[in-house]
Order: C-alpha cells, then sequence, then structure tokens
C-alpha cells in the first residue's frame, strides 16, 4: 500500500511541476523568443538570465500546485483550476510579446496575469500557506517583467 501511495504521489508531482515545464518549453517555442534587435531598458538582464529564472519559478509553481492538489482540503479544486488559468494566461503571454510584436497588449495581459497570480496567492493562502509563499517570487518576477515590458513598448515604438 505504501508503494501505490507513493507512486500516485510521484505522478501528481510529475503532472503539476512537468506539466508546468512542458508548457513553458512550448510557449517558448511558439514564441522564439528574441530582443536582440530592440532598444533595452535599464535593468534588462542578459539573455541567459531569463530561462534560469523562470526554471526555477516554474519548478516552484508546479510544486506548490502539488501541494495544494494533495492537500485534501476544502477549495482545492477551485484553486488547482486559478492555478491553471494563470498558468494559460502566462504561457500566451511570449507569443503576444514575441511572435506576435503586440508590446502593449502584452503589457495589458502581463498585468491580467499579476492579477491573476494574487488571486491564485489568495486562494492557495487558507489551504496551504507554504504553497501561497512559494508563489511570492514568481509574482515579483512578474511585476518586474511588467516594468520590462512596458519599457520595451516605450522605447521601441
Amino acid at each position: 500500500m505504501s508503494f501505490f501511495l507513493k507512486t500516485v504521489h510521484l505522478k501528481r508531482l510529475l503532472l503539476y511541476v512537468g506539466g508546468t515545464l512542458l508548457g513553458a518549453v512550448l510557449s517558448s517555442l511558439l514564441a522564439n523568443p528574441d530582443y536582440s534587435n530592440l532598444i533595452k531598458p535599464p535593468l534588462t538582464p542578459p539573455p541567459w538570465v531569463f530561462p534560469v529564472v523562470w526554471t526555477i519559478l516554474y519548478t516552484l509553481m508546479g510544486y506548490a500546485a502539488y501541494r495544494i492538489a494533495g492537500s485534501g482540503e476544502h477549495g482545492t479544486r477551485e484553486a488547482v483550476k486559478l492555478y491553471w488559468l494563470q498558468l494559460f494566461v502566462n504561457l500566451l503571454w511570449p507569443i503576444a510579446f514575441f511572435r506576435l510584436e503586440w508590446r502593449l497588449f502584452a503589457f495589458f495581459w502581463l498585468l491580467l496575469l499579476v492579477v491573476l497570480i494574487t488571486c491564485t496567492i489568495r486562494r492557495f493562502q487558507p489551504i496551504d500557506a507554504t504553497a501561497s509563499r512559494l508563489l511570492y517570487p514568481y509574482l515579483a518576477w512578474c511585476g518586474f517583467a511588467t516594468y520590462l515590458n512596458l519599457a520595451f513598448y516605450l522605447l521601441n515604438r
């Protein structure tokens, strides 16, 4: 019985962390991110920083969702749905910004994402405070990305 439970937990962990990372890879492939020909705003990190930071953030996000999904607490289903919704919004942003070059639209899309992340954090909090806190770096990075997005738009219109 113990082996079965561990296998079920491992499958759930792979679903949430792996699914989150897989979505990120697919989004990146569709977006083909490249901003080398754009005027860069102050504080723009070097290109290698983005995949490193996002890999860490997506792993934390997936683990947080895994904790929520396995909690069995009241409100889990709604919290998990909100998680997948904010992830979907997140994964569409690079397509809008890079592939379609809709930089002003992408800025407002990021504002929507920040609201959804905040709602997800608030929804996670009563279920699992640790899972909620695991999303704080993600929220901070998306706040920084919002600044970069607006600055790229203003400098390159």
